[in-house]
């Protein structure tokens, strides 16, 4: 009894440096994971911030119709996947494409309206330059007749002067023969001569009066004729250039008839061109409210598209977390909805003011009773490199994400 108590005691003896040892290497274990855990802890609170209010964010783009119609074509349904560019929808395009050929047919008009007025420019010019050289021609035409009409007016005159030269020589022959005739000195036949002769010199002195009186007439008819082609010359030359500037105004009103016409062709092929509505971004097709035979006006919503490459991230962090957050630092972007998988992401901006303070109806904390409440600051974190890590377009706006900033 005596020996098996002496080899219990024994083997107690040699178990006791075991357990000891074991106890040092676990407790040894145990004080290095709480060093480890307690040295990652006061990295991450110290060289990190994140929080769990945020979302993925991104432009949500309402398709409208930027014309009035029925709509004859719907191409996609509901959450449809579709690209920038794709067919969305048609509107019947008859009466634009009626409209356009009336906007063309007004051009081809005004087209021609501006080639005549051009062409008349030069017509014109030459119209008027000759009319200013006929009308000196005229002048100088009237201003010889003028001077003729005086010169017979002149030599008229002279032959009055002769006509009454001549009938007072015919009446002194008469005179001296009337007592030659009663003494029978010269014949009655040589006295009846001579009575005739006079009389036809009286009728000649009459006759010239008469042709002076017609000559002065003709003077003075050259005159006003004269008159009458030097006011049609200075008129000639003081309108002559303002006709050639109506011409090309009417030329520059017929350019401009023209590009208004142009511009309505512009407008009647841009709004049959929007007849056919398409995608202006890659994207998924949500709350679609058209359908085949809807009539459809300026402006109204057809459907919304929801973009997948055009992302980033809305974190709401507290306002006791920014003191060393900056635009640029790195960030790491847990997404909820696809079993906590990462995206890489980087700091932009940080909201000029706090949620609360952009609502609708901001708190108003001026009262007696007011409590001091931690603020959040929107921050918006930009993808670093979406295109390569969201392929599969799994990333969807609004989905939850837990930001991991590096404040360091």
């Amino acid at each position: 009894m005596v020996e098996e108590t002496q080899q219990k005691n024994g083997t107690a003896v040699e178990e006791s440096p075991e357990k000891n040892s074991r106890r040092k290497i676990i407790l040894f274990a145990v004080l290095a994971l709480l060093v480890v855990g307690g040295g990652l802890f006061y990295w991450h609170s110290t060289f990190t911030e994140s929080t769990d209010d945020a979302q993925v964010d991104g432009d949500l783009y309402q398709v409208s119709s930027r014309v009035t119609g029925q709509v004859i074509k719907v191409s996609v349904e509901d959450n449809q996947k579709v690209q920038a560019g794709d067919l969305l929808l048609e509107i019947d395009p008859k009466d634009y494409q009626v409209a356009l050929e009336q906007a063309q047919a007004n051009l081809a008009s005004a087209q021609a309206n501006a080639l005549q007025a051009n062409v008349n420019v030069p017509i014109t010019d030459i119209t008027t330059a000759t009319t200013i050289t006929t009308t000196g021609y005229d002048v100088q035409g009237a201003t010889a007749a003028v001077a003729q009409a005086q010169k017979q007016a002149q030599a008229a005159e002279a032959r009055v002067a002769q006509a009454r030269a001549n009938a007072t020589k015919a009446q002194l022959d008469v005179d001296r023969y009337t007592p030659l005739v009663e003494k029978d000195v010269i014949s009655k036949q040589q006295f009846d001569a001579a009575v005739a002769a006079a009389a036809a010199n009286k009728a000649a002195v009459l006759e010239a009066e008469a042709s002076v009186i017609a000559q002065q007439s003709a003077v003075t008819q050259a005159i006003q004729k004269l008159s009458q082609a030097k006011s049609t010359a200075v008129q000639s030359v003081k309108t002559g250039p303002d006709q050639v500037r109506a011409q090309q105004a009417k030329a520059n009103a017929a350019l401009a008839d023209v590009k208004q016409a142009q511009a309505k062709v512009d407008q009647a092929v841009l709004n049959l061109s929007y007849t056919k509505v398409t995608a202006p971004v890659s994207g998924i097709v949500n709350k679609k409210n058209v359908q085949v035979g809807t009539n459809v006006s300026i402006g109204q919503d057809l459907m919304t598209i929801i973009p997948l490459t055009n992302l980033w991230v809305t974190a709401n962090f507290k306002e006791t977390q920014l003191e060393r957050m900056r635009p640029g630092q790195s960030v790491t972007l847990k997404v909820d909805a696809l079993g906590g998988r990462t995206f890489r992401g980087k700091v932009t901006q940080i909201g000029g003011a706090t949620g609360s303070r952009l609502s609708l109806f901001p708190p108003e904390n001026a009262t007696g009773n007011y409590v001091k409440v931690v603020q959040r600051i929107p921050v918006r974190i930009d993808f670093t490199d979406l295109q390569e890590e969201n392929k599969d377009f799994a990333l969807r706006p609004g989905f939850s994400v837990t930001p991991i900033v590096s404040v360091k």
